[in-house]
C-alpha cells in the first residue's frame, strides 16, 4: 500500500491501465476508459437543434431506412 502512495500520477495511470488490459484485455480496457471520456458541449442543447423538427417515429423510421436498426 505504501508503495501506491509513493507513485507519481503518471505512474498510477500506467499501473491502472496495466491492470484493466490484464484483467479485461485491450478490447475491455479501451472500452472502460471510453465510458469515462469527457465530451465537449451540450449535448441537450445540441439534440435538441439536431432533431427539432423531427419525431421520435421519424427518428427510428430513418433509422429503419439506413439499416441502424432492425424492421420489425
Amino acid at each position: 500500500m505504501s508503495k501506491i502512495l509513493d507513485m507519481t500520477p503518471i505512474e498510477i495511470q500506467k499501473a491502472g491501465w496495466e491492470a484493466l488490459k490484464k484483467q479485461l484485455g485491450l478490447p475491455g480496457a479501451l472500452r472502460f476508459i471510453l465510458q469515462y471520456e469527457k465530451g465537449q458541449g451540450d449535448y441537450t442543447e445540441l439534440r435538441r437543434e439536431l432533431f427539432k423538427d423531427e419525431t421520435v417515429e421519424d427518428i427510428i423510421n430513418r433509422m429503419k431506412k439506413e439499416g441502424k436498426i432492425k424492421q420489425f
